[in-house]
């Protein structure tokens, strides 16, 4: 199913500035909330839906790729490659990780913040833990055939002592009335300013324990490394990355966990150049070959071997294109192997190669001919006649 144009989601034109995408986009988030519309799935998906829209319409290069190309043109794989932005697996974790970096912390502009997750009842937010990410380094071979790798992860997990808690005897906090949050009234020239913090009795829980848990001191959290398994498709690229969710730092006193981000990178080949799913290889010929013509045969990615047809008269940088010999793509495609022809030219030769080379030296038929301006330039002179 097509997606919505994202101007059309905002209810935006096209030439909206900056401060109207994002004004437009606050009352859409604010009305969908999932906070505000407990248990209902048509908004919660507005909400995604808006989220992702501003997500790009907010960045200059995202919105001008989109305005170009479409969602093709913020739609790459696996989480973006280079020169490109994925939003296949975006969720409500992001979409509420991007509410509040715009909207967080008073970020909002006036009380509409403070009403959302503050009126009525009262109560403390649950605060979700750290995204972490972590480096895999990939051979190309294991790009092309996908691997499962296994990392090392120094993360905060839920204690076991006190099932992540921080202690016993829960109650309200008596310092924020279990809001989790104080208001700190300042003034100045300019007047009076509010300032909305986490409370530093609970650290923004809402709420405290009569007897606090020994072993992680009331955070509810401990240092622990653990090994994950991650399972890489074939067709990855530098740059994308494997989203692992809840495998990130645990969020205190039983808050959610964050997600673990593993970010690919290539190691350079040996032999091979990749260009997307192509790859590129350098194949040196003799002198007869690339004259009379022939094949030759091309070690490929995986091992295998390939025959290559050099047509006769073909000089150096002539490209075979192999069909299917590249790396697989994550859009279930395969790309090319492209075989440049390189005539290699011996540093070295013996007395009986010399004679025959000087012999063939002396024939007029494989002389070049003489420097001379092309013919693209005989036109251009003509015109500017």
């Amino acid at each position: 199913m097509p997606k919505a144009d994202y101007y059309e989601v905002l209810g935006v034109a096209r030439t909206a500035t900056e401060d109207e995408i994002k004004k437009a986009y606050r009352k859409i988030a604010f009305e969908q909330h999932p906070d505000r519309n407990p248990g209902s799935k048509d908004a919660e998906g507005r909400f995604k839906q808006a989220t992702e829209a501003y997500e790009v319409l907010r960045d200059k290069d995202k919105r001008a790729r989109y305005d170009q190309f479409g969602h093709a043109g913020v739609g790459g794989a696996a989480g973006g490659a280079a020169g490109s932005y994925d939003f296949s697996g975006f969720d409500l974790a992001d979409a509420l990780r991007a509410f509040m970096r715009e909207f967080g912390q008073g970020g909002g502009g006036g009380g509409g913040f403070e009403d959302l997750f503050m009126g009525g009842g009262g109560r403390g937010r649950e605060l979700r833990g750290d995204d972490l990410r972590v480096r895999l380094v990939l051979t190309l071979e294991e790009v092309a055939t996908g691997v499962e790798k296994r990392v090392r992860v120094k993360h905060l997990r839920a204690c076991a002592t006190c099932s992540g808690k921080g202690g016993s005897g829960e109650q309200v906090c008596s310092q924020c009335q279990g809001r989790g949050q104080v208001r700190r009234v300042q003034q100045s020239v300019f007047g009076q300013f509010v300032n909305i913090a986490a409370c530093p009795r609970c650290e923004g829980a809402g709420r405290t324990f009569k007897d606090t848990c020994k072993t992680c001191g009331g955070d509810g959290r401990v240092h622990e490394t653990e090994t994950v398994t991650v399972h890489v498709p074939p067709g990855v690229a530098e740059g994308n990355f494997i989203p692992l969710r809840g495998l990130g730092d645990a969020g205190p006193r039983g808050g959610a966990a964050g997600d673990l981000l593993v970010l690919i990178e290539e190691k350079e080949h040996e032999v091979f150049d990749r260009d997307g799913d192509d790859l590129h290889v350098d194949v040196p010929v003799s002198y007869p070959t690339a004259a009379l013509g022939g094949k030759v045969e091309v070690t490929l990615l995986d091992g295998s071997k390939a025959a290559v047809s050099v047509p006769s008269g073909t000089p150096t940088g002539h490209v075979v294109r192999l069909r299917g010999k590249g790396l697989p793509s994550l859009r279930s495609s395969r790309g090319d192997l492209l075989a440049r022809i390189v005539v290699w030219v011996p540093e070295r030769l013996g007395g009986a190669e010399k004679k025959l080379l000087e012999e063939l030296q002396k024939s007029d038929a494989l002389k070049p001919p003489k420097p001379g301006r092309s013919v693209a330039d005989r036109v251009r002179d003509a015109f500017r006649g």
